[in-house]
Order: structure tokens, then sequence, then C-alpha cells
């Protein structure tokens, strides 16, 4: 695991394969970010498109504990951390051995996860309403329930419409921080407010009287923007987690696996 805190790693470096062993190899306390988009035990399988870098790659979202589970990953989960070990089971007993398996094999990568990242780091996990509030247990067992931020809800259109049941519309993305001491830049994250809003002429003002955000070339700047997709979201969440001017930012970004980014910010 190398020396704590210092960073053995280079940024804008991609890793390809598995991030298990690419967590493990890097240094304790030595990232800010984390994003990440793993399988979501959809029990499916999952083709890139033909006009897409990935072209021919494939992947299956399908969970077994006999065939997908490694020993070690049991032996380290209970001997350490036995409390991911009892949401582990719990999520058997209650949804099924594909859950536990899909936990076990985010379990042990989400506790690397939490080792290399800094205090003052943050993580960011999509999923969705499959397996959404069984990571939430998991983070909760990883990170500490204290330490959950937010659950970003990403709601897009297109597709069916179910006539029996509300149509299945969204992801979620969890946020969790390592500690107390996390980085957030809220300012990172406005965005102008167009310019036919009311807001953008009067701004708002509190009941007090007080207008709580001043003008920005006539145009006031909103609170935390409705992102588009789930991309547009990790974005968001890696602006919002570091120091330093935006140019600076887009040249400290590492990313790794189809699955996992790093990111270091800026000394």
């Amino acid at each position: 695991m190398g020396a704590n805190g210092l960073q053995n790693w280079q940024n804008r470096t991609l890793f390809h394969g598995d991030n298990l062993p690419f967590l493990r190899g890097m240094n304790s306390n030595s990232v800010h970010l984390i994003a990440t988009d793993p399988p979501f035990n959809k029990n499916r399988d999952f083709h890139a498109t033909p006009d897409s870098l990935a072209d021919g790659a494939s992947f299956q979202d399908r969970w077994s504990w006999e065939r997908d589970v490694h020993e070690e990953w049991v032996d380290q989960i209970k001997d350490d951390f036995p409390r991911v070990m009892e949401v582990i089971n719990g999520s058997r007993a209650s949804y099924g051995d594909d859950m536990g398996a899909f936990l076990c094999f985010m379990g042990v990568r989400l506790l690397e996860m939490r080792r290399v990242l800094r205090e003052d780091g943050s993580i960011y996990v999509h999923s969705d309403p499959t397996a959404g509030h069984y990571l939430k247990e998991l983070m909760d067992a990883v990170f500490g329930r204290k330490n959950f931020r937010n659950e970003i809800v990403w709601h897009y259109t297109g597709g069916g419409r179910s006539k029996t049941y509300f149509s299945r519309k969204h992801d979620t993305i969890l946020s969790y921080s390592k500690g107390k001491a996390y980085t957030f830049n809220v300012d990172e994250i406005r965005v102008p407010y167009k310019e036919t809003s009311g807001y953008a002429k009067s701004g708002i003002v509190a009941k007090s009287g007080k207008k709580i955000y001043a003008p920005t070339s006539g145009i006031f700047r909103s609170s935390i923007h409705c992102p588009k997709n789930a991309r547009d979201i990790l974005l968001r969440s890696r602006l919002s987690c570091m120091n330093g001017s935006s140019e600076r930012r887009q040249t400290k970004v590492m990313s790794y696996s189809t699955h996992f980014a790093a990111v270091q910010r800026p000394r």
C-alpha cells in the first residue's frame, strides 16, 4: 500500500481492467474524489453500441455466490469488517444470493476506495432502484451513516411507459464523504438563470428583505442546477470537491477501468 498520503499514481492515466488490483496498488489517503459507475445487478447482458469507442465490448451483469465471490474477499470482510458482512448476509436473506454476491463484489472495492480517499475526500456511486437501497446500507457500513451526504436523483424520459405502475425513469447517485472535513465548492456547480427568469431580473429576496444572490453580468446565479444526466452529475461532483482554477482542474483528473475515476486536487 506504500506511503500513507503520498500519491504513487500519475494523473490522467487510464488503467484497463478490474479496478480492485489498481486500488490495492494505490497509497492510502491519496485521492480527493472518487466517482464510480459500477454494474447494477440487472440480471442482464450488456453490449457496447457499434458507434462507441468500446465497440465489441460486453459484460454480464448477472451474479452468483458460487461463481463470482472469491473466498479471500469473504475472509477479509468477515475478519476486518463484520458490519459489512452483516449487510451482505442480510441481502442474501431478503433478496437472494445474487444480491449478496453483487454486494460482496462491491464491498471489497468500496473498502479499498475508502482507504485511498483522503480525510477530506468524497465519493459518488451511480446506481438505480434495483440495488440502490442495498448499496445505501453497504455504504453506511463502509463509510458510516453520518458521512452520508446526499442521494442525487437523475430523472429521465424516453422509452415506453407502463400502464400498470409508475414508470421506472430514474437512477440514483449516492454521495458520501470520508469524514466531516470534506470539500464541497458550491459556487463551482452554479449555473446562470435564463435571462427570461424572474430571478435573473429581481434576484432572490429573503423574508427579511435581504437579497441572497448578487447579480453577475445582469444574470443571477442559481442554486444547484438540475443535471441532465449521470455524467453531468459526476462532472459537477468533480468540480465541487476540488480546489484551484478550472483550467488547472482539467489537467488533474485520473480515471481508470470503466467504472472508477480518482482525482487528486492541485497542491
